[in-house]
């Protein structure tokens, strides 16, 4: 196999499991919904930053290394589920009480989105896993791997970020009808749920 046929192959895995619904994709519309567009890309670009930094750290082994460490994943693992159940509680708490019009600005700035989807991404330890159990499958022999990890983790990015900026998009022109308040409070519910459910499945997980 050749680096082209490599990356391509690679871009088909990579597109399936991207447009598969999972948290990203529930983090990225409901800041779509409640928030807009600006939020919105910068949760993307966070989510697209942690997958990265996972894709060069399997790249250079120390995703390995930490899967390879019961003790490293434990740790992640369950600061990972914390993270993800706290958020989740929270965004349901706000939804009840209403308080996502009185959300405080600073979690509407660039910064406050994108670190709470680079935050969500990089305590998620099975991202890691998923990297490190593919990307030597893709890397052609006599090929670096530091360098065709990177590339491959690159390809994925741009998937996810072309992915996001279609839901984005899209709920960009069904704003007025998805901005309502009913509408909104569904999103903050269900997006809180899933980040619960992801929470406790990932803290129940022994890998």
């Amino acid at each position: 196999m050749d680096l082209t046929h490599a990356v391509l192959s690679f871009a088909v895995l990579g597109a399936l499991l991207t447009i598969t619904p999972g948290l990203d994709t529930a983090l990225v519309l409901r800041a779509a919904v409640t928030m807009g567009r600006g939020p919105a890309f910068a949760t993307a670009l966070g989510v697209g930053a942690g997958a990265l930094t996972w894709g060069a750290a399997a790249a250079v082994g120390v995703s390995a290394l930490l899967t390879a460490s019961h003790v490293g994943y434990t740790i992640l693992r369950v600061a990972g589920a914390a993270y993800m159940i706290y958020l989740g509680l929270k965004m349901i708490r706000g939804a009840k009480a209403g308080a996502h019009q009185d959300e405080p600005k600073t979690q509407k700035t660039f910064l406050g989105t994108f670190g709470r989807g680079l935050l969500t991404s990089l305590l998620n330890p099975k991202v890691g896993a998923f990297y490190v159990a593919v990307l030597p499958q893709f890397i052609p022999a006599g090929e670096s791997p530091l360098l065709v990890g990177v590339l491959l983790a690159l390809v994925h990015d741009l998937e996810g970020i072309i992915w996001f900026t279609a839901i984005i998009l899209g709920a960009g022109a069904l704003r007025r009808h998805l901005a309502r308040r009913k509408v909104r409070v569904a999103v903050d519910r269900g997006t809180g749920a899933v980040l619960v459910g992801f929470g406790v499945k990932l803290g129940l997980s022994s890998r």
